[in-house]
């Protein structure tokens, strides 16, 4: 190679009005950013999905609010992390419906179901749990792909700005091979 970088792909040798070769780069990398996005529809969940996954964890044993978080986002295999803003509210509500109480721990509010809310959780017992379907929604069977796809991009750029050329050169062929083996498993199914 002659030390410049390769054409194409992620656009390394493209340039913006600025001259920054590694321009095409960052471009590429929010696009891809974009896309993602646009097809998952991000990770937000149902109001009803939030209340479900509280009632289902506390029937498991008694947690407060940060660990509800940890655990649905777990279980989802991070598909899903509900934010402070769905799961506080979402406690207070099932608590002024008598479904849950609070108990102060350790300078925290743990949670634990009521009898009513071993009830709620009885006949919900025969439902999926919602981080089980997040799967069945649109775009969630791809929730990892948005974290990988930027984990490679990330990758590609810092392999762009500090590679030798021999590296950038091994970089594309592991690109394209990739490509192409993701391309493969799209025609295996």
């Amino acid at each position: 190679m002659n030390g410049s970088f390769p054409s194409g792909g992620f656009g390394f040798g493209a340039s913006n009005r600025s001259g920054n070769p590694l321009a095409g780069v960052w471009e590429a990398m929010d696009q891809l950013r974009s896309q993602f996005e646009q097809r998952t529809g991000g990770s937000r969940m149902a109001r009803g999905d939030v209340r479900a996954a509280v009632i289902s964890l506390l029937a498991e044993r008694p947690m407060h609010g940060y660990q509800i978080i940890t655990e649905i986002a777990e279980r989802s295999g991070g598909a899903w992390k509900p934010s402070a803003g769905s799961v506080y509210p979402t406690l207070q509500q099932l608590a002024d419906e008598g479904l849950i109480s609070a108990e102060e721990q350790g300078g925290r509010k743990t949670y634990s179901l009521t009898d009513a809310g071993v009830a709620a959780s009885e006949e919900a017992a025969d439902k999926p749990a919602p981080w089980e379907s997040v799967g069945g929604r649109p775009g969630g069977h791809i929730a990892a792909l948005p974290k990988a796809g930027m984990e490679l991009a990330s990758a590609t750029a810092q392999l762009a700005r500090t590679g030798t050329p021999d590296q950038v050169a091994d970089g594309v062929a592991v690109l394209e091979d990739a490509r192409r083996r993701l391309y493969a498993i799209l025609a295996e199914g």
